[in-house]
C-alpha cells in the first residue's frame, strides 16, 4: 500500500521531525557570520524576480501538484524562445516560456494498482546531444520518485502538442527498489544531476535515494527503437554518522529508520566534481564517477546539535549546541546549481532552506570552493513575491534574448503570496542574472 504522506503543519517546510529542532535555533542571526562566532551586521543583498510562474496546489483539487525542480533549456538557434522544465511532484512536468507562461503539462504516470505509490517527479536535469537512431537530440531527465524509476523527454522546442515527448524505455527497472512492495515504501530515486564524461562521450545521471545516504551512478543507454534504457554503473555510501571534535559520534534527528538523504545535486562539466547536497549535514564535493573520497565543503549551522525525536508529536527537540556547525546554511540544504563563467569561473549556488538565502561558492577547486557572499530573493512587488523555503534552482550565464541577456536564475518558491493561506501553493520564480551577479560581487 502507498506509504501516506505526513500531513502540512503550515509552518517552514524542513520535514516535520526537524521543526523542533529548528524552531530551537529561530534566535540564530540568517545574515552570513564573519568569521568564528561573529555575526555579520549587515543583512545579505537582495535581488527581485522579473516574472513569476503560474501557482500550482498540493491538494486533490490542484492535482497534488507540488513545483519542486527546474532546469533551463537553451534554444540556441533563438535563444528568446528558451525554455524552462519544472518538476510538480505528483503533478508530473511543467513546461514554461521566458515569459514564465506554461506551454506543457505532462502527467506522472499513474499507479500500476489501485495500492500502489502514484509516479511522482522529483528533480529533472537536461542531457544535450545525446545520440539517437534519429539523430542527436537535448533531453530532460527526472526522477520518479513514485515508481523509482527515471523518464527520458526528448526535447522538441517546434513539437505540436509541446515540446517534451515521452522516449522511456518501457522496461527501464526501478533505480533501487527490487519489488513494487519496496518501490511502495518510496525509499526510491530522489535527487537526480546528469553528466556527460567528455573523455568517453557517455551520458549519465547522478540519483540519490530518499532517506538513505546512497548515490548512485546510472548510464543512458539509447535504444535502438528511439527509447532511452539505463543502467547502473554503481553507488556511493555518504556518512550517516560524524565524529565530532569532542570525540563523540553525532548524526541528524529524524524518524527511526531515516538517515540523512541527499536531493540537491550539480556536476561541474569542466571537472567531472559533483556536488551533493547532504540536507541536514552539508555540502559534499566528489567525483562525478563516484570514485575516491568525498570530502565536505561546509555543513549546516546545526551540525552537530542533538536531538531527541518524539514519537508521539513526530519532532525533534534539540540540545546544546557544542558549536560545531557551519556559518553560511541553514538546513535543510537544497537546490544546487553551477553558475558557470569563462576560464573555469563561476560560482556553486545553494539554497540555503532554513533561512530563505542563498549561498555562492567559488567554483574553482583550487581555492577549496570558498564562500563567496550570499543573497535573497525578495518580493518585486505585492502581487510578485520572492522565494521562501527555496527546494530547487537553476542557472544559466548564456543570453536568452530580450528579456534574459544577462542570463537567467530560476528558483522554486515554497511559499507563494499572495495566496489562499489554506491551500498549498507553490511556484518558480525567474530572476534576471545580472542582477544576481552585482548582488555577489558587491
Amino acid at each position: 500500500m502507498a506509504k501516506p504522506r505526513r500531513p502540512r503543519s503550515g509552518l517552514p517546510r524542513p520535514a516535520l521531525t526537524r521543526i523542533a529542532l529548528v524552531a530551537a535555533l529561530a534566535a540564530v542571526a540568517t545574515t552570513a557570520p564573519l568569521g568564528s562566532g561573529a555575526v555579520a551586521a549587515s543583512p545579505l543583498p537582495s535581488v527581485a524576480p522579473r516574472s513569476e510562474t503560474p501557482a500550482v496546489h498540493d491538494d486533490d483539487a490542484g492535482g497534488n501538484a507540488d513545483a519542486d525542480d527546474p532546469a533551463i533549456w537553451r534554444n540556441s538557434a533563438d535563444p528568446g524562445r528558451s525554455l524552462v522544465v519544472a518538476t510538480a511532484k505528483q503533478g508530473g512536468l511543467r513546461v514554461y516560456d521566458l515569459s514564465a507562461r506554461e506551454v506543457q503539462s505532462v502527467p506522472a504516470p499513474a499507479a500500476p494498482g489501485p495500492d500502489d505509490a502514484p509516479g511522482r517527479f522529483n528533480n529533472v536535469d537536461l542531457v544535450h546531444g545525446l545520440r539517437l537512431p534519429s539523430g542527436r537530440a537535448d533531453l530532460a531527465v527526472t526522477s520518479d520518485r513514485g515508481n523509482d524509476r527515471l523518464r527520458v523527454y526528448r526535447i522538441d522546442r517546434d513539437r505540436s502538442g509541446g515540446p517534451l515527448i515521452d522516449v522511456t524505455d518501457p522496461s527501464a527497472p526501478p533505480v533501487f527498489s527490487s519489488s513494487q512492495e519496496e518501490i511502495n515504501e518510496q525509499r526510491t530515486a530522489y535527487g537526480l544531476a546528469t553528466w556527460t564524461d567528455p573523455s568517453t562521450g557517455r551520458s549519465y545521471a547522478l540519483v540519490s535515494q530518499r532517506e538513505r545516504t546512497r548515490i548512485a551512478l546510472i548510464e543512458l543507454t539509447p535504444k535502438s527503437d528511439g527509447t532511452v534504457g539505463y543502467r547502473k554503473v554503481r553507488t556511493l555510501d555518504l556518512p550517516a554518522d560524524f565524529r565530532l571534535p569532542d570525540g563523540s559520534s553525532w548524526s541528524p534527528c529524524g524518524e527511526p529508520g531515516e538517515r540523512p538523504q541527499v536531493e540537491g545535486m550539480v556536476v561541474d562539466p569542466a571537472n567531472g566534481t559533483l556536488y551533493a547536497g547532504q540536507e541536514d549535514v552539508g555540502i559534499w564535493r566528489l567525483r562525478a564517477d563516484l570514485t575516491g573520497k568525498p570530502q565536505l565543503v561546509d555543513k549546516v549551522r546545526e551540525y552537530g546539535i542533538p536531538g531527541t525525536y518524539d514519537p508521539s508529536t513526530e519532532e525533534c527537540t534539540a540540545g546544546t549546541d557544542p558549536g560545531y556547525g557551519g556559518k553560511r546554511l541553514k538546513a535543510d540544504v537544497e537546490g544546487l546549481t553551477l553558475l558557470e563563467e569563462g576560464n573555469g569561473d563561476g560560482y556553486l549556488l545553494a539554497s540555503s532552506q532554513g533561512d530563505n538565502t542563498f549561498a555562492a561558492y567559488d567554483r574553482e577547486l583550487s581555492d577549496r570552493n570558498e564562500y563567496e557572499g550570499g543573497f535573497r530573493v525578495t518580493a518585486a512587488s505585492a502581487t510578485l513575491d520572492g522565494s521562501e523555503e527555496c527546494d530547487g534552482a537553476a542557472v544559466l550565464n548564456k543570453p536568452l534574448g530580450e528579456r534574459y541577456p544577462h542570463g537567467l536564475l530560476v528558483v522554486q518558491d515554497g511559499h507563494d503570496a499572495p495566496g489562499d493561506p489554506e491551500r498549498p501553493s507553490t511556484d518558480f520564480k525567474f530572476v534576471d542574472l545580472g542582477d544576481v551577479l552585482d548582488a555577489v560581487d558587491d
